[in-house]
């Protein structure tokens, strides 16, 4: 296995190289960012189907675009693949000290709380050091719902966290008020066209909300919204082909046509 793995990096070095392929030498860290979320995405999608036999080549898929970082970062003499290796592999030590070390976990919760405890100390080190805050690790490059999910999760790391999700639940409801009060009020101001801002601030705080309500519940909510719009894709679909069926068009269907189609395709699916 190690052999292989070595053959994988010098396969891709040997692709940067003068005599490899245009594409590859083209490529930079900035450039490849869009292949490394596309594969993780593809991952996650296979681990969802449970497809077993397509995962190996998508884990494949992404371990490539690790190694292809780092061997742009070799040629700019700033770290290589051995370094990630290390990188993480220090880590994982560290953050088992009930493995590795003399502190007692005797159940998952307990290696989670464990995890947790260190990852706050290492972030209040780096905070001390840096005077910076825990929210600074957090990429602005994330997509919004997951960049929702990290700032709660690192904010929660240290006591800045609800008691329990009853709390949070009547935060939905305020925002959702508070939306509701926005669009009854109006802004004359913003009449143009352009875009209610203010609409805009409190639809984006009701989103916010809603991710801490996934973090809470111990839920990544991407993939609990990756999952709700497969579900709705499918019904909606089931809708087309029933109108299909019928000889229809869904476009050409009525509103209250439209709902008893929704209703009977989410009785189906």
């Amino acid at each position: 296995m190690s052999r292989r793995f070595e053959d994988l990096v010098a396969l891709q070095a040997r692709l940067r190289s003068p005599q490899g392929c245009p594409w590859d030498r083209e490529q930079s860290h900035e450039t490849l960012r869009t292949y490394l979320l596309e594969e993780t995405y593809e991952v996650m999608e296979a681990i969802e189907a449970r497809d077993f036999e397509k995962l190996p080549a998508e884990l494949g898929d992404l371990l490539l675009q690790i190694v292809f970082h780092a061997q742009l970062a070799r040629e700019a003499g700033r770290f290589e693949i051995g370094d990630v290796i290390e990188s993480i592999y220090t880590k994982l030590v560290r953050r088992h000290p009930h493995v590795f070390a003399d502190t007692k976990a005797e159940s998952a919760q307990q290696v989670v709380k464990n995890w947790e405890a260190l990852k706050a100390e290492e972030r209040h080190a780096e905070a001390s050091e840096n005077a910076g805050s825990i929210l600074g690790r957090v990429p602005r490059t994330l997509p919004a719902l997951l960049e929702a999910y990290q700032l709660t999760r690192r904010a929660s790391s240290i006591g800045f966290d609800w008691d329990e999700i009853e709390g949070l639940l009547e935060k939905l409801k305020e925002e959702t008020a508070e939306l509701r009060q926005t669009l009854a009020a109006g802004d004359p101001a913003e009449a143009s066209g352009a875009g209610p801002a203010r609409v805009e601030e409190e639809v984006g705080d009701l989103l916010f909300v809603a991710a801490n309500v996934a973090r809470f519940l111990g839920m990544d909510p991407e993939i609990a919204l990756k999952k709700a719009n497969r579900k709705f894709a499918a019904r909606f679909r089931e809708m087309e082909q029933e109108m299909g069926r019928r000889g229809g068009r869904l476009a050409d269907a009525s509103r209250e046509e439209m709902e008893a189609l929704w209703l009977r395709s989410k009785n189906k699916t």
